[in-house]
């Protein structure tokens, strides 16, 4: 274990080129800056959140740290290693989950599975049965008695969790997890989330992962950086960039009625009424919530003026208030829009 940062990204640079079609024959070239300078530090015995909408540059990032793609510019330090210089070492380094079912053999057992990956890792005989007993019941598959059923019988959870300890087999010091609990159930998703932080402040290790859920990045990250269009938006602990936003006032409007389906069109309709680029729409039970930043002082202005733009559009407003600030306030506004008007399943 590096007695230094666990990742230390600094400057990272990555183009893509593509090309777009004009006509039958012709096309033109297009050059997609990914990642325009990126920089950030992850900690020891921290959980740290790279958040962002989609294409800001997050899977790019996280394709580089764990050398699954070279940077065009910059450098990156994993455990002390340079993922261009010394990737074998990085992957010694690193528990990656990219995705919850990728690379799993559907007709063999969770037991199965993790001895064929462990032996993969170099594991083998009493050192291989003593890490998988030692990760099952780390990520809680002895209690569900799941781990000696066929993997087509797994739940999405059950998944989830064969995945992180599959990424725990060689008991490496830094994970690396890309939207950890996309999909799964409440019950299922919080035992993930309080098993990283457990990983992190009882193991001491590093744990980094992205997330588009705000709520889940609020509770378990200890540092967050907010990554917009290639570039670092804001980093810093969830209050440090609560602190950002502090001129800022949310205002929360419930309302439900016709499907609101066009999510732009609704954003526009709050726009021209609040004069605010702070706008997040997204889905709760029973209809929609919107979340409007706006200049303190005029909250009460633009709950009046939205209530009354969605009503007259045929919509039913069941409760609007001033909330308090949240990470999702300060993404909306730091992300200066992008990928506004998707909405959010938290």
């Amino acid at each position: 274990m590096s007695s230094g940062n666990a990742i230390l990204a600094e400057g990272l640079l990555k183009d893509y080129v593509t090309y777009i079609r004009k006509g039958f024959l012709r096309k033109r070239k297009r050059i997609i800056h990914a990642l325009r300078g990126v920089s950030f530090r992850v900690r020891w015995s921290e959980v740290f959140g790279l958040l962002g909408p989609n294409g800001a540059g997050k899977t790019t990032t996280v394709k580089i740290i764990t050398t699954l793609l070279l940077p065009d510019g910059g450098r990156a330090l994993v455990n002390g290693f340079d993922v261009v210089k010394n990737p074998i070492k990085v992957r010694e380094s690193i528990g990656v989950v990219l995705n919850v079912e990728r690379g799993f053999f559907w007709k063999l057992t969770g037991r199965e599975n993790l001895k064929y990956f462990g032996m993969l890792r170099g594991l083998k005989g009493k050192d291989l049965e003593e890490a998988i007993d030692r990760v099952v019941k780390l990520v809680g598959l002895d209690e569900l008695r799941s781990i000696d059923k066929l993997y087509e019988e797994y739940s999405l959870g059950m998944k989830a969790r064969l995945a992180l300890a599959r990424a725990l087999l060689h008991d490496p010091p830094i994970l690396i997890l890309d939207e950890p609990t996309l999909g799964l159930d409440p019950p299922a998703a919080r035992g993930i989330r309080e098993l990283l932080v457990r990983l992190a402040k009882r193991e001491g290790k590093a744990v980094m992962i992205t997330t588009h859920n705000m709520f889940e990045a609020e509770i378990i990250c200890d540092y967050v950086a907010i990554i917009s269009s290639g570039k670092i938006s804001a980093q810093g602990t969830v209050h440090e960039l609560k602190r950002l936003v502090a001129d800022k006032i949310p205002v929360s409007i419930k309302f439900s009625g016709k499907i609101a389906s066009d999510l732009n069109a609704v954003s526009k309709l709050l726009f021209e009424s609040t004069l605010s680029p702070h706008i997040r729409i997204k889905e709760v039970r029973d209809g929609f919530e919107a979340r409007i930043l706006v200049d303190a002082g005029n909250e009460e202005k633009a709950i009046a003026s939205s209530i009354n733009a969605l009503v007259s559009k045929g919509f039913n407003v069941r409760r609007a208030e001033v909330v308090e600030p949240s990470l999702e306030d300060v993404f909306i506004a730091v992300t200066k829009g992008d990928g506004e008007n998707a909405v959010i399943n938290d």
